[in-house]
């Protein structure tokens, strides 16, 4: 597949330059101004959700290289080329159509997320990113490989669809994985700014309920990127019943060292089911 170079960078540099740079600042901030004490060894973990990061990668690439263009960008170049989408038959301006592609690009992936709660299969393959059992910057890449080839699947349909121009597709993802680094990461953000921040962007405050063992939690705040989704369909909420430093993260039935090896993870969507998804006594919750 052919990348896109503009003012002298590639596509590839400006993706990893942006992912090891803003991952690097957040490694060290969660270092600095922890939100919460790890309670687990990280060496493990990371290690577990670096790899399967890795994995997903490859996947992704092993995808545009056998069917171009199964590749978000590859299909927008398409649509581009042939007149194909919204925008196109729009005929917007780039300056318009660009910020317009992003944020319905950001809708969709918004309604993906949803999805992948509700639809009993795609629960299979999300539960692993929400089986980690600490909240930091890597457990922003922990999803399984088949859940990833899945997503890229849906935001081709999707960019056919609107008509995003190549680089639309390439702000958009590395934004949308810069905002899901930080609002992934254990930092402490002062309670003023947090508030002035979440107006606009997900904050690590407000996705941190998303991944609460209360289903009245993790239900909520399904947003990567902007804020305005949750608040807009009903499925926003400030804080967690718990607090932020008592509240437990991940899945009752595995809420030990599972998580946090690599084998387990990846074969955790065909296990069979260890109890209800929720098994978690909702009784302290009711009336609030």
């Amino acid at each position: 597949m052919e990348t896109l170079t503009t003012m002298g960078i590639s596509e590839t540099t400006l993706r990893l330059s942006a992912f090891v740079g803003i991952f690097a600042v957040l490694a060290l901030l969660e270092l600095a101004i922890p939100r919460r004490k790890p309670r687990r060894t990280k060496l493990r973990r990371w290690f577990t959700n670096l790899s399967i990061a890795g994995i997903d990668a490859a996947v992704v690439r092993l995808m545009a290289l056998l069917a171009v263009p199964v590749a978000a960008v590859a299909a927008a170049a398409w649509a581009q080329a042939n007149g194909w989408g919204l925008l196109n038959w729009l005929d917007m301006s780039a300056w318009i159509a660009l910020p317009v592609a992003i944020i319905l690009l950001d809708l969709a992936i918004y309604g993906q997320h949803v999805a992948s709660h509700k639809i009993p299969l795609l629960w299979r393959l999300h539960k692993v990113h929400h089986a980690d059992v600490e909240f930091d910057v890597t457990t922003a890449v922990r999803f399984h490989p088949v859940e990833i080839a899945l997503s890229m699947l849906w935001k081709i349909l999707v960019v056919l669809a609107l008509g995003a121009s190549p680089w639309a597709v390439v702000l958009f993802e590395v934004i949308l994985n810069g905002c899901a680094m930080f609002n992934h990461a254990n930092i402490t953000l002062p309670q003023w700014l947090d508030r002035i921040v979440r107006l606009v962007l997900v904050t690590p405050d407000m996705h941190r309920v998303h991944h609460s063992v209360y289903r009245s939690e993790h239900d909520m705040n399904y947003g990567f990127n902007l804020s305005i989704w949750d608040r807009l369909f009903g499925t926003y909420k400030a804080q967690p019943h718990d607090g932020h430093v008592d509240m437990a993260i991940g899945q009752k039935s595995h809420l030990n060292d599972n998580p946090t090896r690599l084998g387990w993870s990846l074969r955790l969507p065909f296990r069979p089911p260890s109890g209800t998804r929720y098994d978690i006594d909702q009784k302290k919750l009711s009336g609030k």
